[in-house]
């Protein structure tokens, strides 16, 4: 049988970092709570956690490097919210955030987690911020516990 190594749920005596973007910030307080909760709940302890927020979805990658860079953090949570207008501006926000991210993660080592809604209306980004489809930031906070404690035990 081969060896198998699996992330846990439990925070304890683990410190995350959550960069969330103040644009829309209707729907991206919303993610921080579920984000905030999911850390909580699985117990890591309020001093555990720092909140950055940035001015928007392109600067998430920026500081999440930065923060990740310090060392202080077992991973980043990163949350913000694109949503489609009558342009073509949020495919290039989206994906040079998703790029961005990606990037920061590999350049830094540190596990990274992914809940920027990418949405076609605000009604879906509520919808995923804690409506009928859940809370992307619990979402995104549990699979950076995951890989903070994958990361640990390998």
């Amino acid at each position: 049988m081969p060896e198998e190594i699996k992330g846990s749920l439990d925070g304890s005596g683990l410190r995350f970092a959550i960069v969330v973007s103040s644009f829309h910030e209707n729907v991206t307080s919303m993610l921080l709570k579920g984000a905030l909760d999911a850390l909580s709940s699985h117990g890591v302890q309020d001093g555990g956690v720092t909140v950055i927020w940035v001015p928007g979805s392109f600067e998430i990658p920026q500081a999440a490097k930065h923060a990740a860079k310090g060392g202080a953090f077992a991973a980043v949570v990163c949350l913000g919210a694109v949503i489609r207008h009558h342009t073509d501006h949020y495919k290039y926000i989206a994906e040079a955030a998703a790029q961005g991210i990606a990037s920061a993660a590999r350049e830094t080592g540190v596990p990274m987690a992914f809940g920027v809604l990418t949405t076609d209306s605000e009604e879906q980004a509520l919808e995923r911020a804690g409506g009928k489809e859940g809370n992307r930031g619990y979402d995104a906070a549990l699979s950076a516990l995951q890989m903070a404690t994958l990361f640990r035990t390998m």
